[in-house]
């Protein structure tokens, strides 16, 4: 097991070196996209300022707390930028161009190839921007160090959630060849979890949290962040991760026998 994780790491290693090494090649594109995502952000901070400008609040979430909210996001964005977008909006040109013929040979596991084979830099932003506004938010609403340990538990099972539905739906491609629209889809849903939950409509947030599960992945963290975390609704985000990563484990496997090789 040990020395099996070591390969797993080492290889790690290699594919995001060489990654970094040819994005670095065209570094003006750092500056291009830290500045797309303080724009990004900048229009976040508006259309959140358009709701609290006049006192009103969601469902007593005030203007600090909101802003928790929108930090996780944009944590997260960066985080799909980074790792999820690069590698899981490939595996349906493989599919279609048949280069998943060559993945499927390696002596590695595929869904770990295909999840991890390479990593955008031009995420990075967002992920500094967003912590940036969670150490703000939380010096103005006088956060203790705890809390921001607090917050990084559900966060990390939302990571895990997210990969774990982005991964689902592309492996869906072995049937569906044409699924760009669905992941699209997928990352215009997420972008309800710019605002807390209380937000929205109780049909809504019903739809946010049990069929698209946005509410784990920034409310959830937040409240946890704020000290207004139900540990049954972190014990939940755990709980979904696990399911949602085994799923994906299997959905995959599952999905490989109806693979049609290129070469067949």
């Amino acid at each position: 097991m040990g020395v099996n994780m070591g390969r797993y790491l080492h290889v790690l290693k290699l594919f995001w070196g060489a990654a970094i090494e040819a994005e670095l090649e065209y570094r003006i594109n750092f500056l291009l996209a830290a500045l797309s995502s303080l724009g990004n952000l900048a229009g976040s901070l508006f259309g959140l300022f358009l709701f609290y400008r006049t006192g009103y609040t969601f469902a007593g979430w005030k203007w600090e707390e909101a802003l928790v909210v929108l930090g996780v996001f944009t944590i997260l964005q960066g985080f799909s930028s980074t790792f999820l977008a690069p590698n899981l909006s490939r595996i349906v040109d493989r599919v279609q161009q048949g280069t998943l013929d060559f993945v499927l040979l390696k002596p590695i596991s595929s869904q770990f190839w295909l999840s991890a084979n390479t990593v955008s830099p031009w995420g990075i932003p967002d992920i500094i921007f967003g912590v940036v506004l969670l150490l703000y938010s939380g010096n103005k609403l006088g956060l203790k160090i705890g809390n921001y340990f607090l917050t990084a538990i559900p966060l990390l099972f939302g990571m895990v959630s997210l990969y774990s539905i982005w991964f689902m739906l592309g492996a869906m491609s072995i049937w569906f060849v044409k699924i760009y629209n669905v992941t699209e889809v997928l990352r215009g849903l997420l972008e309800a979890g710019r605002f807390p939950m209380a937000a929205y409509p109780a049909a809504y947030r019903f739809f946010f949290t049990f069929v698209v599960p946005v509410a784990f992945f920034t409310t959830v963290p937040a409240e946890a962040m704020l000290g207004k975390g139900d540990l049954v609704w972190i014990g939940g985000a755990g709980i979904l991760a696990i399911a949602l990563l085994l799923s994906s484990r299997y959905f995959w496997q599952f999905a490989l026998r109806f693979y049609t090789s290129a070469s067949s």
